[in-house]
Formats: structure tokens, C-alpha cells, sequence
């Protein structure tokens, strides 16, 4: 059976305060948007119609890289079922249609399998939640055999109605024959002057098709957002949810509220320690007792067993191996490679190169487009020069090589093995292996009358 999804996204958000169309706005890293079509993907439609109005061109940039959405354009704001109408003739007529919003961002795969399956049935299959305060919601009316017969919006409601704590969550799926049927008939005469898909609960009454109600497993799958407040409150409970699943792979989590996980897919081993105020982003590798202290940032890494990451360290897309011991304030940009055993220290930098097994880069270093051997000690302020302005230039550095503190290697330059570059030198040519280079201005003490303050 053919099963196509449609999702509402053309709403401006403006009580978001924001230039940013309202469905790209963030949820653990991801835009609202993405969390609805990877759910959705789940159910394995055929096609996915976003309809989409303000904001545009943003949303279709934003998704340029999916080949499998069609869009449809609603200029005018004129109710949920108007915006449907927008997709209706891109829906074959033959399968069952699940309609869910750009701004509703959590809801659970299973859930809509569930919404499916009932279509499957030439069903109309409704989403409903129960709320304590069903402020601002429709209501979900039903008869004396308890069977629904319609959904009555708050502001059309009367005074019996809005007692129903049975609410209207918009989600909802369809026999697509029927919505070719029954859209064109919606009318626009409520108290909002809008076209309402909640007409379409009391047409499938109308004609004799059973409407059969859903609830999620969990009320915020039903949740949508419509200020940076509702936002933060849908972040903070996702959150839970994954850090939740991580603590149950046997990580510890010294602070489940103070771990975030953004756009993530976390694959950890055992005996696991992540600090508080860790935030971990993308493809990330945590192996066997791996420790992370507080306030790092982890991006697109992999981290092998039983290395220690100090606080405020900044890692993204490295590859770090076993036993390595990292920060504090250490900086590892995209291409740092570790090898076993090797030590970054508090405020060096390493971008696009290889540390070697048992090397220490200590101190306030810079090392770029660089490769360094086993066993080689780089002393504190020590750069490698790898820019010209123009083109980058790798430097490297043989095992056992010893690098005095302060000093600088122009690219491209070689160190050989187990040679010794002096304190304060800036090298701009090869060093054999075992040679000493010193490469400064002689010191000359002079006499001088130091000057005093007036």
C-alpha cells in the first residue's frame, strides 16, 4: 500500500522573535524539521510532501541534500487544512496519507507506525493526549457509545465542551481517496475564518468511516513549539531521554542534566566517565574507560580505550588512540591524529597532524600540518610554522627528537631522529639525526643605566 506523509511547515513562528523560519530551529542540534522526516522516514513512504510558505527558500536550502522531499508552496496562511490542500495534488489517490508538523518535532517513529497501520484499515486514525489544562486545544468530542464524532477548537467550544480534557493534537492519518474527497469540501466559516483539517474527524463520521484515537507513549512527542520557552522545554526533556539511553550502554554521568548531545551518535564502551557541562556532536567514539572531564566539547571523534580528556578541551573530527592524556584547555582541530600513549597539555593546539607514540606536546604549543615521531618532546611555546600566507608546508620531526621550549620550525623543515633543537631557535633547515641545531642571535651583555621613573 502506498503510504505518503505530508508535514506542515509554513508557518512564520513569529513569537520566536527570530529571522529563522521557525522549523529550523534546534532540537539537540538538529532542526525541527529533520527530527519530523527522520521519524517519518521510518514508516518507509513513499514520498514526503513538506509544505512550506515563509522562509522559504531557507527551509529548501536547508534540505537540498534529500532527494526524496517534495515541496508544496502555501502563500496564503489560511488554516492546517489549506495548507494540506497545497500538497493534495502530488498524493496518489491509492494508500493512506499521515499528516504531522514541522513544528512538532519529537514524535516517536512507533507512534506514527501505529497511525499507519489503522489507515491500513480504511480507518481514520487521530492522535490525542489528555492534559491537565487543555487551554488553547481542540477537544476531542465524542458520542454515548464513546466513539469520536468530532473535534470542536477552543474558541468554537461551549461551555460543556471545553470541560473535555481529551485533546486534539493535529497528527492524524487518512485513506488518501478520502482527503482527495473531503479537502475541497472544507469550509472556512469559524471564528478564526480558517479552513480546518479537524473538519475532516466529522466528515469520516459522516460517512460511516470509524475514526480510532492513538495517545504516544509520551505527552512530548505531541508537544509543539512556538517560543524559545517551549523550546527549551522539549530540549531539556530529549535530553533526558538520550543521556538516559547512554547511562543505560553503563556510562556514568556525574551530571544527567549537564551532558548535551547534539545531532549525535554516540557508540561507547564500558566503565565510561563523562564530566559535567560536556557537550558531545556528531560521530562520536568513546572506547573503554574513557574519562571526560568537565566542559569539553567532542565533535566527529574517536577516542580509544582508557584515554584521559582534562577539562575545557575542544576535540573535533581526531583520531585519538590508547592511553592518551589530553588538556587541560587543549585544542584538537580536524586531522590530529594521536598515537598511543601521547600527551597534549594545557593550551597547545594541533591541527592536521600526527603525534607519535609517547610524545608530549606540553605547553602553550601550536603544531600544524605537521608529523612527529615516537618518543619526541616538544617544549612549551614551541610553533611550527606551516603558512606562508599563500600555501601550508608540513614539518617533521624524527623519533626521539628533542624540541627546546620557545622555539620556532619554518616549514618545510625536517628534524631528524634523535636530534636536538636548543631553546629560543628558529629552524628553517634540515636537522640531521643526533645533530644539535641552535639557531639564535648571540647574547651580549652591555653596560646601561636602567631608567627610573620621574
Amino acid at each position: 500500500m502506498n503510504i505518503e506523509v505530508v508535514v506542515l511547515a509554513a508557518g512564520q513562528g513569529s513569537r520566536m522573535k527570530s529571522d529563522l523560519p521557525k522549523v529550523l530551529h534546534p532540537i539537540a542540534g538538529k532542526p525541527m524539521l529533520a527530527h519530523v522526516l527522520d521519524a517519518a522516514r521510518v514508516v518507509n513512504a513513499q514520498a514526503l510532501h513538506v509544505v512550506i510558505g515563509h522562509g522559504s527558500q531557507a527551509v529548501q536550502d536547508t534540505f537540498a541534500d534529500a532527494n526524496d522531499i517534495q515541496w508544496a508552496m502555501q502563500t496564503e496562511q489560511n488554516g492546517t487544512g489549506h495548507a494540506v490542500k497545497m500538497a493534495l495534488p502530488n498524493l496518489e489517490a491509492d494508500g493512506v496519507t499521515l499528516i504531522l508538523y514541522g513544528d512538532v518535532p519529537l514524535i516517536q517513529a512507533n507512534t506514527l507506525q501505529a497511525l499507519v497501520d489503522i489507515a491500513k484499515n480504511n480507518l481514520t486514525g487521530l492522535l490525542t493526549v489528555n492534559m491537565d489544562d487543555p487551554t488553547g486545544y481542540g477537544r476531542i468530542v465524542r458520542d454515548g457509545d464513546h466513539k469520536v464524532k468530532a473535534i470542536v477548537e477552543h474558541k468554537d467550544a461551549n461551555e460543556a465542551e471545553l470541560e473535555i480534557q481529551e485533546c486534539n493534537t493535529g497528527i492524524l492519518s487518512v485513506p488518501t481517496q478520502k482527503l482527495h474527497e473531503w479537502l475541497p469540501k472544507l469550509s472556512n466559516d469559524n471564528a478564526q475564518g480558517e479552513y480546518y483539517l479537524t473538519d475532516v474527524i466529522e466528515m469520516s463520521v459522516n460517512a460511516g468511516i470509524e475514526v480510532e484515537t492513538l495517545q504516544p507513549e509520551f505527552a512530548e512527542e505531541t508537544y509543539g513549539v512556538n517560543n524559545r520557552a517551549q523550546q527549551a522545554e522539549l530540549e531539556r526533556w530529549y535530553q533526558a531521554r538520550l543521556v538516559n539511553d547512554l547511562m543505560a550502554k553503563g556510562v556514568t554521568v556525574l551530571d544527567p542534566a549537564r551532558l548535551d548531545l547534539r545531532d549525535a551518535n554516540i557508540t561507547v564502551g564500558r566503565d565510561v566517565v563523562i564530566d559535567v557541562n560536556v557537550i558531545l556532536e556528531g560521530d562520536v567514539i568513546l572506547a573503554d574507560g574513557v574519562t571526560i572531564e568537565a566542559n569539553c566539547i567532542i565533535k566527529d571523534s574517536v577516542i580509544a580505550a582508557h584515554t584521559h580528556v582534562k577539562a575545557f578541551s575542544h576535540i573535533e573530527d581526531a583520531l585519538i588512540k590508547e592511553a592518551c592524556d589530553i588538556g587541560p584547555y587543549a585544542r584538537l582541530r580536524p586531522g590530529a591524529q594521536l598515537e598511543n600513549g601521547a600527551k597534549v597539555g594545557n593550551f597547545c593546539e594541533v591541527k592536521k597532524s600526527v603525534i607519535g607514540e609517547g610524545s608530549k606536546v606540553n605547553h602553550l604549543t601550536y603544531i600544524g600540518d605537521a608529523e612527529i615521531g615516537k618518543g619526541v618532546n616538544i617544549g612549551a611555546g614551541t610553533i611550527t610554522c606551516n603558512y606562508d600566507g599563500v600555501n601550508k608546508f608540513k614539518t617533521e620531526i624524527g623519533d626521539g627528537a628533542f624540541i627546546g621550549s620557545n622555539s620556532s620550525l619554518v616549514a618545510p623543515v625536517k628534524i631528524g631522529k634523535g636530534a636536538t633543537v636548543g631553546a629560543g631557535s628558529t629552524v628553517t633547515k634540515e636537522v640531521e639525526d643526533d645533530k644539535l641545531a641552535v639557531a639564535r642571535g648571540r647574547q651580549k651583555n652591555m653596560s646601561w643605566t636602567r631608567p627610573v621613573k620621574e
